[in-house]
């Protein structure tokens, strides 16, 4: 019976890294439909380019930090079970490059391009992976130690802090150190709107991103004996109840509707296995209401121009189901339990902590050698023609 169920286990994995890699284009058409047009081109080029640099990095070093198995063996070797080791990195794969489509985001429509991608093998070949290793893989004692003390060890099971708060809070110094678009906030204090592109690209990235999703919540089983409904339901609560937290909240505006549904899944990824579905419906209500709340606050408020609102999306939406796992697992709220907040609290701090240290670091350490953004003239004319000599559609037709 074990050859059969190898096989099983290896489509369904497979099936599951197909998905997640399907949401790789919703990242770049959600980008491409954010941005103004002269930076369309660019923000599709990113997000391959960057799962490229990821697959390659990934596959040569941040699987073996977070896992400790290399892939420089022989073919009947990485043959073995039918070759389930492969597919689960690919799988994972495709989680490590969703952290650099979420940074390129934030730092869209002035950011050089080299630079980025010398940022994205650090970040998926070390940062991202050294942190996965820990929760995942019971690198350095953390989990030992926070069920020592809280009883029970940091749960995080599809990645709301792993991957999303992470990627989120990587974004936030990046934004930061970057700076503003040139004429976004005026001397006067008067806003520039940067109105999106295109709703219908930005909402078909939406729509791709919540599809593949149900196959990065439910597919995280990793094998086909652990496949629980209970994660497919709430991920579906928790996207419908940011959708709706957001379309409230946010006054009807397709930006905020479309990302609403992407903060609750966000937030439901940790505690998805664990939640009763009416719990996951609040912690996705929630999350959309977050976005909302902190998007016009950092626009708005605070002057940080994040340009798809990545930081509140994913740091904070990712931050707080870290931390709802704790509260909502819990039987008393209708959960499984084995988790609580104490430990959460813990775990997710860590993550966050991380996050911002390594990256202001990275970031930093490139603005000082290489620089991090266009010239004032390429950024005023344009990343497309800037960096890649082409608009996303010719200004006018040739005529023969």
């Amino acid at each position: 019976m074990d050859a059969p169920k190898q096989g099983i286990d290896a489509l369904f994995i497979l099936l599951g890294a197909i998905m997640v890699l399907a949401m790789h284009a919703g990242f770049a058409f959600l980008e491409l439909g954010t941005v103004r047009k002269k930076n369309q081109v660019n923000a599709l080029v990113k997000i391959l380019v960057d799962f490229s640099i990821s697959a390659v990095v990934y596959f040569a070093v941040g699987y073996s930090v977070a896992y400790g198995t290399s892939f420089f063996v022989s073919a009947d070797v990485l043959a073995q079970r039918n070759g389930y080791e492969l597919v689960k990195f690919f799988f994972l794969l495709t989680f490590a490059a969703a952290i650099p489509a979420i940074v390129s985001g934030g730092i869209a429509e002035r950011a050089r391009f080299y630079p980025q991608l010398i940022a994205t093998a650090v970040i998926v070949g070390f940062i991202y992976p050294f942190y996965e290793g820990i929760v995942w893989n019971q690198h350095f004692g953390l989990q030992a130690w926070l069920k020592a003390l809280t009883g029970d060890e940091f749960h995080d099971f599809a990645g709301s802090v792993v991957v999303h708060a992470l990627g989120g809070w990587i974004a936030l110094p990046a934004v930061l150190l970057l700076g503003a678009r040139s004429n976004r906030y005026k001397k006067d204090g008067a806003i520039s709107a940067h109105p999106p592109s295109s709703i219908p690209f930005l909402a078909l990235g939406a729509w791709v991103l919540c599809v593949g999703w149900f196959g990065f919540n439910v597919m995280s089983a990793q094998t086909v004996d652990k496949i629980s409904g209970l994660v497919a339901v709430n991920s579906l609560m928790a996207m419908v109840g940011g959708t709706l937290a957001a379309l409230w909240l946010g006054k009807n505006d397709p930006g905020f509707v479309h990302n609403g549904p992407l903060a609750g899944l966000v937030a439901v990824c940790a505690g998805s296995d664990l939640m009763h579905p009416l719990g996951a419906l609040v912690v996705g209500g929630v999350a959309g209401a977050l976005f909302v709340a902190m998007f016009t606050l950092t626009q708005n408020r605070w002057k940080i121009d994040d340009v798809l609102g990545v930081w509140p999306l994913h740091g904070i939406c990712g931050t707080w189901g870290g931390i709802a796992a704790g509260v909502f697992g819990l039987p008393a709220l209708g959960g499984l339990g084995g988790v609580n907040v104490f430990a959460q609290l813990i775990g997710t701090l860590s993550g966050v902590a991380w996050a911002v240290l390594t990256s202001f670091l990275l970031y930093g350490l490139l603005k000082v050698t290489m620089g991090l953004r266009l010239s004032q003239e390429e950024e005023f004319e344009g990343a497309d023609l800037s960096i890649h000599k082409i608009n996303s559609s010719p200004d006018r037709e040739v005529s023969w």
